[in-house]
């Protein structure tokens, strides 16, 4: 490991220590994995991995992450939320991830509480702060502390870190809640959740790994990384894409020229 990276993980590490007893906000990405790591390791019981469960995870996620979980040793526990039931938070505006966030964090100060925890982290990070992230408000707000941040770690240093210390999550594709899905505007139900869930698992069932399917009242466009647009295209796998997909409710299926883009939603917040 680069001697840089090694120090700064030795500075998260002192940070984490320092807390005593911690809950991180775990998602199952390897930024949070790699908080709870550290964490396992310099404070062993003392820290406890709580991920939440709601519509808006895909089960897949939530399977894998456990799946991690039981195999590095963690301390994990499955909170169930119901963001999805405010209608600040289905009503789907701009400050949805606010708040999303603000019932985690709610829900995660009652687990502190009962558990005598000192402090919430999560996996903010270094390039995170470039990002439209309005649940860094929400963060802010109840204190929640960020270690990769704190010690000046990018996404490229965690996924070095990650790797470095074995986890099998280590260059996990990027993932967002199902809800990133729907643009701003078009309320948020446990329905759209769902379909968007189920059409995504066709496109990974074809072998895409990094994608996803945008949701416009039953409009799906496919994301897929830019180099496998070509394989996306073929024809006989778009049609069966397409046909698996009206099965589920989609009255149109089109592709994105410009591939996948992290974020893509946001784009209409800076035109």
């Amino acid at each position: 490991m680069r001697a840089d990276l090694a120090e700064r993980l030795e500075v998260m590490a002192a940070n984490i220590r320092d807390l005593e007893t911690v809950l991180v906000a775990f998602s199952g990405g390897v930024d949070s994995s790699l908080v709870l790591e550290v964490g396992s390791q310099v404070l062993r019981e003392d820290c406890l991995g709580v991920i939440a469960s709601s519509p808006s995870l895909p089960r897949t996620e939530l399977d894998s992450a456990l799946e991690i979980a039981a195999a590095r040793g963690w301390r994990v526990r499955v909170l169930e939320t119901a963001e999805v039931e405010r209608a600040d938070y289905s009503a789907n505006t701009p400050d949805r991830c606010y708040f999303c966030k603000s019932e985690l964090y709610d829900r995660l100060d009652e687990v502190a509480a009962e558990t005598g925890a000192n402090a919430i982290l999560d996996g903010f990070n270094r390039d995170d702060r470039a990002d439209w992230r309005p649940g860094r408000r929400a963060a802010v707000e109840h204190t929640v502390v960020s270690p990769l941040d704190r010690a000046g770690l990018t996404k490229d240093d965690v996924r070095e870190a990650a790797r470095e210390l074995g986890l099998p999550n280590w260059d996990k594709p990027a993932a967002a809640c199902l809800s990133s899905r729907i643009p701003y505007g078009i309320p948020v139900t446990v329905d759209i959740l769902s379909r968007v869930e189920s059409a995504e698992q066709v496109l990974r069932a074809e072998g895409f790994r990094q994608l996803r399917v945008r949701d416009a009242n039953a409009k799906a466009t496919l994301e897929v990384e830019a180099h496998e647009l070509s394989r996306l295209r073929e024809p006989d796998r778009l049609a069966r894409i397409e046909r698996r997909l009206r099965i589920l409710g989609y009255t149109s299926v089109a592709v994105d020229d410009g591939g996948y883009r992290r974020g893509n939603l946001n784009q209409v917040l800076s035109g």
